[in-house]
Parts: C-alpha cells; sequence; structure tokens
C-alpha cells in the first residue's frame, strides 16, 4: 500500500493498538506523543492521513488543527481528530476548524480502519 498514517496521541495503550491495527491493514505508522512540535512532526514526515488527539501536552489538537489548516502544504491533509470529550461543542469544533473526521473514544478497531480507509483512498 505504501501509505504512512502519523498518529499524535499521547496514551501509551491508545498508539499501541491504533499502530497495531493500522499496520495489520498495510498501512505504515509513525507515531508522535507532544503538541508542542506536532506540527514539525507533520511536515518532516509528510504522511497521507494524519490521526490527532484534542488533549495532549503542551498543545491542543484544535491549535495544531488550525496552524496545519493555515499551512498550503497541509490545507487539505486528511486529518482524523480523537477525542474523550464527545460533545457535540467538540464536534462543531472539529468541524469548524476543518477537521475531516471526528471520533469520539472509546471507539472500534473497525471504527478507525474504516475511518482511514475513507479518508486516504489508494
Amino acid at each position: 500500500m505504501d501509505k504512512t498514517v502519523l498518529l499524535i496521541e499521547d496514551e501509551p495503550n491508545i498508539i499501541e493498538a491504533i499502530s497495531f491495527i493500522l499496520s495489520r491493514d498495510g498501512w505504515r505508522v509513525a507515531t508522535h506523543s507532544n503538541g508542542v512540535d506536532a506540527v514539525g512532526a507533520v511536515g518532516a514526515r509528510k504522511p497521507d492521513l494524519v490521526i490527532l488527539d484534542v488533549m495532549l501536552p503542551g498543545r491542543s489538537g484544535y491549535d495544531i488543527l488550525r496552524e496545519l489548516r493555515a499551512a498550503e502544504a497541509t490545507a487539505d491533509l486528511p486529518v482524523l481528530m480523537l477525542t474523550a470529550r464527545g460533545q457535540s461543542k467538540d464536534r462543531e469544533m472539529a468541524e469548524t476548524l476543518g477537521a475531516s473526521r471526528f471520533m469520539a473514544k472509546p471507539f472500534s478497531n473497525a471504527e478507525v480502519l474504516e475511518a482511514v480507509r475513507d479518508l486516504v483512498r489508494p
């Protein structure tokens, strides 16, 4: 497949679960767990898709998404937002800032795979 997902998440169990699911499906998975330099990691790795947690150490996923959408190189990059807070205001904020898809934790393996496959067509 040769497609790369950059998972920006700070919870080790979620990193492990998503990495396993996607790797098994043929995706290359890179991980990053710090909000402060997450935008730099996206620029350096040039992934086909970013899975971005809302609550990260140092910087919110919303701030990171805002910066990704403002930059020409990443304005159209598919971004799947993850959050433990699935309230409608969180979903609305993600949509307003340009998230491609929004998913509340906990989620199923099938949901993650379906979302990633929908967002990145081979």
